[in-house]
């Protein structure tokens, strides 16, 4: 029977005339997977996808029933007639449980415990619950900014709809998300009203055990901010995104695809996509026109000018709301609740008469100033580290009119506080034998997280991901060229060294001065391949060595699900490429030593053709060494378990992991094929391009430079822990741009509340924290650094 969906499909689809890139635009199902039912390659069809297929399509009931008779009959259920509810539209089949296929079920199932048990930390770390929640209410958004009534209750054509009555607060967030029939929500709110920390409520109250089931999409959270809706579908970013963060579901769910990718078809993942304000302003109409093209269950928070100024119309353009779509918007603080929270979130006697009650129930223009200033969850937060408990500070300095007058300048003051504050010396780090804390003072801090913030600016656009992988990115080009021809060079040489001398003590058949010239040849060579190499990929292919999603199994057999043959021949080709340039780049400095130290005429035939005999011979034994070598070791790999990208920490910790696993075994390998296949090659050639001579000293000195030296080079140069390892850890702290020890200081960081954790990357706490902190900076380390913000709100 699963032969038949497939035709059936592909029958009603080609009747309604639709290619099947015009049905994805139309059902938001990825025309991968639609192509997967069609040739019977996807043998678990949910009823929810061909009920979006279906709506897309339009057909008649008889071909309705068609399609639901051999659905209930390949999942084995027993077939009834389909059921059109009320509020669905018109012939869509809906029930109450959907089959799934049980990998499925079980990803989601696992999806959903380490997404509630990251989300719960977050929260405690971020004090939401201390001492407890701030109350955030909203109230219902109608209007041309939301889309009719009718639509969001997903009516029938000729039904009334009743106008919508959202209001709440967040301890109803869930329920209020429940109550909308399309299942599409916007929140919006100022900025700092707490949009980003109710998401997290939503997302904790969806999960919330015993009230989801195996049939509910898990909530996800993604910052949309990093969306690129002109490069990236939705899908397809969405699948990136969750790679990024869950790296386990990159095993195999099919040839085509991974878990991830099948997850985010099937329905399984509840996108929650924070922050559509923080996208360019550009993007921002392209990201709409996206999200209308998918029928996907989803929230989207913004802030209300930004999300207004692209749905509404305006000169040739008609209103564009999000399609289905409910919205809420965000009330301010009252000061009621700010009375009843300071109090106990200060640890201060609540008595009337205490510092918090007296600077809070004035009525003149700067205590009212400061009312207005304290209406967002983000300036409590902050006003309660600067005057929280154990601070010397007196909250009553915040109605003096002479050092604040207007709304702005105090938040300027506790934006500007708010950092040493929470770095001034603890008497717990006064007495420790660690004194890397008492050396993050808040100057050097200030400078630290200044200088992070601006490099969350590139090519014009604002990023809000801190990812270790990515802080490379901060310094020019030119400058990371430099610094990888310069470690590749020493991871040539340095070898190249240690065997030519183990040559000159056993065999007496080098001089020392050979030995010098010979290894810093050889590194200058792998130097400039390298940096070339490097060069290209980060010019002309806009590389970013992202961090590793596998480890290697060398036991239990091949890793992952996915084709051994198409594994081995995706890594091999591209590696293949790299050890022919090595090759000719090593014939080349081989040729150019026999002309320094032999006297031979550069321009002679002679010469000319043992550069071309040297070049094509090395070129060969690298490439097909490369590629053999790194096919194979792909084959080997798996993907990480559950939590090993939990943090940016364990994400970092199983990179490195990677990484010296990957050295172990590529370099001896390598050092073998080179030197064994050298010679298999060298007498397979023989009689085309002979004589050529293979000595054993050849095989030790080249198969050290592609083994040790390749191996080193590669896991240094051109994997994410070592571009992490070369900028981050030694060259940005050289320059006093970064602390000696990065990862500790954000995890630092993190732990004090100036940053915060999504999935696999840090966050400053607020984009107000990132934009003030990269304003007020001081940068004194030359171009590099010289990334400026706007001005602090």
């Amino acid at each position: 029977m699963a032969d038949e969906i497939g035709p059936l499909l592909r029958e009603l689809r080609e009747r309604a005339g639709l290619s099947q890139l015009k049905l994805e635009e139309r059902s938001g199902i990825s025309a991968t997977h639609i192509s997967r039912i069609e040739t019977g390659k996807s043998r678990n069809v949910r009823r929810d996808t061909v009920n979006r297929l279906l709506d897309a399509l339009t057909p008649d009931t008889e071909d309705r029933r068609r399609m639901a008779a051999v659905l209930t009959e390949l999942q084995g259920e027993v077939p009834v007639e389909p059921v059109v509810e009320m509020r669905s539209p018109p012939g869509i089949v809906r029930e109450s449980s959907r089959p799934a296929d049980s990998r499925l079920s079980e990803a989601a199932a696992d999806l959903a415990t380490e997404t509630r048990r990251r989300w719960q930390r977050e929260e405690e770390q971020r004090l939401v619950l201390d001492p407890y929640p701030l109350p955030v209410r909203w109230r219902s958004v109608s209007g041309t900014i939301t889309d009719l009534d009718a639509n969001i209750r997903r009516l029938p054509p000729g039904a009334s709809a009743e106008p919508l009555d959202l209001d709440g607060d967040q301890d109803s967030i869930g329920g209020l998300y429940r109550s909308i029939d399309s299942r599409r929500l916007v929140v919006l709110g100022q900025a700092g009203s707490g949009k980003s920390v109710l998401a997290v409520r939503l997302v904790l109250d969806l999960l919330r055990d015993g009230t989801r089931t195996d049939a509910d999409p898990v909530p996800v959270i993604f910052g949309v901010g990093s969306w690129d809706p002109t490069v990236h579908t939705l899908r397809g970013w969405l699948t990136g995104r969750l790679l990024r963060d869950y790296p386990y579901l990159a095993r195999g769910w099919s040839p085509a695809g991974t878990l991830a990718a099948a997850l985010i078809d099937d329905g399984h993942v509840l996108p929650v996509l924070d922050g559509f304000d923080e996208m360019a302003e550009g993007l921002r109409p392209s990201a709409l026109e996206e999200l209308n093209r998918t029928s996907l269950p989803l929230v989207l928070t913004s802030r209300p000018e930004e999300y207004a100024t692209v749905v509404r119309p305006g000169r040739g353009k008609a209103a564009t709301p999000l399609k289905w779509a409910a919205a809420v918007e965000l009330t301010e603080i009252t000061t009621a609740d700010l009375l009843d929270y300071m109090p106990r979130a200060t640890r201060s006697a609540s008595s009337g008469d205490d510092p918090w009650s007296r600077a809070l129930t004035g009525r003149t223009e700067p205590d009212v100033r400061l009312h207005r200033v304290l209406s967002t969850p983000l300036m409590v937060f902050l006003a309660r580290t600067v005057y929280g408990e154990g601070r010397v500070g007196d909250p009553s300095e915040l109605t003096d009119e002479s050092r604040f007058p207007t709304e702005d300048s105090l938040r300027r003051h506790l934006l500007a506080a708010f950092v040493p504050t929470v770095y001034r010396p603890r008497a717990a780090e006064a007495h420790a034998r660690d004194d890397r804390r008492r050396e993050w003072t808040p100057e050097r801090t200030q400078r630290w997280l200044g200088y992070l913030a601006g490099h969350l600016v590139r090519a014009g656009r604002e990023q809000q991901d801190i990812a270790w992988w990515q802080i490379s990115q901060s310094l020019r080009t030119s400058t990371r060229t430099s610094a990888v021809a310069a470690v590749s060079a020493l991871c040539v040489a340095l070898p190249v060294w240690l065997a030519d001398a183990l040559i000159t003590v056993f065999f007496h058949q080098v001089g020392f001065v050979s030995v010098v010239t010979e290894g810093a040849a050889l590194g200058l060579g792998a130097g400039i391949t390298s940096g070339a190499l490097y060069a290209g990929m980060t010019t002309f292919g806009g590389s970013v060595f992202a961090p590793s999603r596998t480890r290697l199994r060398l036991r239990g057999g091949l890793g992952t699900g996915r084709s051994p043959v198409r594994t081995f021949v995706a890594r091999s080709g591209a590696t293949m490429l790299a050890g022919l340039a090595v090759g000719i780049g090593l014939s080349c400095i081989r040729t150019l030593q026999r002309v320094i130290y032999l006297d031979w005429p550069l321009t002679s035939p002679e010469v000319l053709q043992v550069l071309a005999t040297d070049a094509l011979l090395l070129g060969l034994i690298f490439g097909i060494a490369f590629g053999t070598v790194f096919g194979l070791t792909a084959m080997l790999e798996s993907p990480l378990d559950v939590s090993s990208a939990a943090t940016p920490d364990s994400l970092l910790e199983a990179n490195r992991r990677a990484v010296r696993s990957q050295v172990c075994v590529i370099a001896p390998a390598l050092a073998l094929t080179i030197a064994f296949g050298g010679e298999l090659i060298t007498e397979l050639l023989d009689p085309v391009l002979g004589p050529l001579l293979w000595l054993p000293q050849d095989a030790v000195i080249i198969g050290t430079v592609g083994g040790i030296g390749g191996g080193l080079s590669y896991a240094l140069c051109f994997t994410a822990w070592g571009q992490w390892l070369i900028f981050a850890r030694l060259l940005l702290p050289l320059r006093g741009q970064l602390p000696w020890n990065t990862e500790a200081f954000l995890k630092d960081a993190y732990q004090r509340g100036v940053l915060r954790r999504t999935g696999a990357v840090y966050q400053f706490r607020h984009v107000h924290l990132q934009h003030h902190l990269g304003h007020t900076s001081h940068r004194p380390y030359g171009d590099d650094s010289a990334v400026r913000l706007g001005s602090a709100p």
